[in-house]
């Protein structure tokens, strides 16, 4: 992906039941090794980055995990203007699996909500979700 400008904000409730420093571990899972800020409320954490070099795990597990086709239908019923909201099952991103939902029912402890606002949504559901085509190297021209 050319264009790195992109403000991320995820953000995942806390129950009072549940350990805020877990679902932070959790949020961390889905954006992975990049710069970003973490902020502590009473009942959520919030993640925040600018640049899609935050997005590079999801990237790569979706394209690991084989579930591109999957993932690209959400994705892209997830746009709203220059807004994307992606859903991550909670419980799956403890254990460092990225796991879209299409709902937060899909998620039983509520999902971790990815908001990334870019100049260019479409560019960047076709960066995590497209298949490569690699020309294979015994027609590759010299």
């Amino acid at each position: 992906m050319k264009d790195d400008s992109a403000r991320i904000t995820l953000n995942a409730g806390v129950s009072s039941s549940e350990d805020p420093e877990k679902v932070l571990q959790a949020a961390r899972n889905v954006l992975g090794e990049c710069n970003y800020s973490v902020q502590k409320n009473e009942g959520s954490v919030v993640l925040r980055s600018s640049g899609l070099r935050c997005l590079q795990k999801v990237h790569d597990q979706l394209r690991d995990r084989h579930v591109r086709d999957a993932a690209r239908r959400i994705l892209l019923r997830s746009v709203d203007g220059d807004t994307l909201r992606i859903l991550f099952n909670r419980q799956a991103a403890f254990v460092g699996v990225i796991a879209t939902v299409s709902s937060a029912e899909e998620s039983p402890l509520g999902p971790l909500v990815l908001e990334l606002v870019t100049r260019d949504p479409q560019g960047v559901i076709d960066w995590l979700t497209l298949y490569q085509t690699v020309e294979p190297q015994s027609q590759a021209r010299p």
